[in-house]
């Protein structure tokens, strides 16, 4: 039996595919949405529930394309950072804390005033969306909630659980996201007592999985109700993005993944040799190869932005985008006079602010629609960019990148990231990466291959390359500069406006 199920639950929907290794390659995929809760300032809830009967349509409509019942592994990817509290059922406590929820922003920012050696792991602080700052906030203002919990998790293990009955962990998320030790391979008791929640040793996933080994079998009454036939286990994934680069085959340093989607996420892996790196997530060993370090970079708002540019301020339908697209594709970068920061939700990489809130700098009168989303869809590709200068100026360089995700049906967005960049780019074919890299996964895990580079290797599709735009580099260059100013001068009425707090008047 050679086809595998690949999941993957993101921001806005479920995916599942259905992978053929013997063919090495996707043979059917579907999709199913879930909403999303907004809640002022700054919090984003979802319903795990609604995952649940997200994925159960969408892997029924992927076997059904796929003409078979018969799955010999199921492999699970999703946003990180999408904490769900449980009781010792699994049954929810309470909506999800979304990745992008910044309500943690205190706890965050107290964890850069610990000592302890796990925390030179991630940058010396954690960001405001990872697990352990949520959970620290959860205690501080939701104690009767917190004292019910029997269970904390991600996205990733809730539904890992609902597939096995088994409570686990990715080795990936855990050291990306839980301040866990890769290296010891155990959990960090004192450094979650200094940060106040002693008790969440107990409370996570105890056993860590790696990617690519085996969790455990399908439950029977999954499988009777998605209509699977075999026996399949279910192989342990990671976060959506980061696998992807698998599926890639951006695994060796030099090269990076870049998903541009509603946020964009860059991943790619320096040797384990110690050296300090700033302004990133990581470098985390061991966290997506072993003997080599990941490095995370990215952007919490990107697509986000430009859709709620044209949908919620323009008032614009999906017929009416290709329009505006084509207007403001006639317009040069510089051409607008317009400078705009992409911070509408905060900054990941390199500032790590969470603070840090958008902007837009030289409106006139004279500025219309295609204007001003210029400007935005400018203001997301500098800050793409940025991440690699920033990368670049430490010393890690990058000569390789494949480039994937919702971005691939933006063509003004897609190019001027690379013109920005200013190196070319392999265009994945397919816009759902992570559904290739949970098959390499499922392959390891079956014993296909030997491991996740040799099966990501073999199973990786051709890219095309696009390239960039001479003359439109170097009007991206120099944006850069007044991008990099605009924040040093702007960050703290920016840190203001995001606090509510009003400047006092002159005496």
């Amino acid at each position: 039996m050679s086809k595998v199920l690949t999941l993957d639950l993101g921001t806005n929907g479920a995916r599942a595919g259905v992978y053929d290794l013997a063919a090495r390659r996707l043979i059917a995929k579907a999709e199913a949405g879930y909403p999303t809760r907004h809640l002022p300032p700054n919090r984003a809830e979802q319903d795990p529930q609604d995952w649940w009967r997200a994925l159960g349509h969408c892997v029924r409509r992927a076997l059904a394309e796929a003409g078979t019942p018969d799955i010999a592994a199921i492999t699970v990817a999703t946003f990180a950072s999408t904490v769900v509290v449980c009781d010792a059922e699994g049954t929810p406590l309470a909506p999800a804390i979304l990745w992008m929820d910044a309500r943690a922003a205190e706890e965050a920012r107290a964890s850069a005033h610990i000592d302890h050696p796990v925390m030179d792991l991630c940058g010396g602080a954690n960001a405001v969306e990872w697990l352990v700052p949520k959970a620290m906030w959860l205690a501080r203002h939701e104690p009767a909630l917190w004292s019910r919990v029997a269970r904390i998790c991600e996205a990733l293990d809730f539904v890992n659980f609902r597939l096995t009955g088994l409570w686990t962990g990715s080795l990936m998320n855990a050291t990306c996201k839980w301040n866990y030790d890769s290296r010891a391979r155990a959990f960090c008791p004192e450094l979650y007592a200094a940060l106040g929640v002693p008790e969440l040793a107990q409370r996570l996933p105890q056993r860590i999985v790696d990617i690519g080994a085996v969790i455990g079998p399908l439950c029977e009454e999954v499988a009777r109700d998605w209509g699977l036939r075999g026996a399949p286990v279910v192989v342990q994934g990671g976060i959506d993005a980061h696998m992807g680069s698998f599926g890639a085959n951006c695994i060796a340093p030099g090269s990076m993944l870049l998903i541009g989607g509603t946020s964009n996420v860059h991943i790619t892996q320096v040797p384990d040799d110690g050296a300090r790196i700033e302004g990133v997530w990581g470098p985390y060993p061991h966290a997506l190869t072993h003997g080599l370090r990941m490095i995370e970079g990215g952007q919490v708002s990107a697509g986000s932005i430009l859709k709620w540019l044209s949908q919620d301020i323009f008032g614009l339908s999906d017929a009416d985008l290709p329009a505006l697209l084509a207007a403001a594709e006639a317009l040069e970068p510089a051409e607008t006079r317009l400078l705009a920061l992409d911070f509408w939700m905060g900054n990941r990489t390199p500032y790590r602010d969470a603070r840090l809130r958008g902007a837009f700098l030289g409106l006139s009168l004279s500025h219309d629609r295609a204007a001003i989303y210029r400007a935005a869809v400018t203001a997301v590709a500098l800050g793409a960019a940025n991440v690699v200068l920033d990368l670049d100026r430490q010393g890690v360089t990058v000569d390789r990148i494949v480039m994937a995700g919702g971005i691939m049906r933006n063509p003004l967005w897609l190019q001027a990231t690379v013109d920005a960049i200013g190196k070319p780019v392999g265009l994945f074919p397919d816009d759902n990466l992570t559904l290739y890299g949970n098959a390499v996964a499922a392959a390891v895990g079956l014993g296909r291959w030997p491991g996740l580079a040799e099966a990501a290797a073999a199973l990786a599709p051709p890219v095309r390359e696009i390239r960039p735009d001479p003359a439109r580099s170097a009007q991206y260059r120099r944006l850069l500069v007044q991008y990099r100013q605009a924040v040093d001068v702007l960050a703290p009425i920016l840190h203001d406006l995001a606090d509510g707090i009003l400047a006092e008047p002159p005496a």
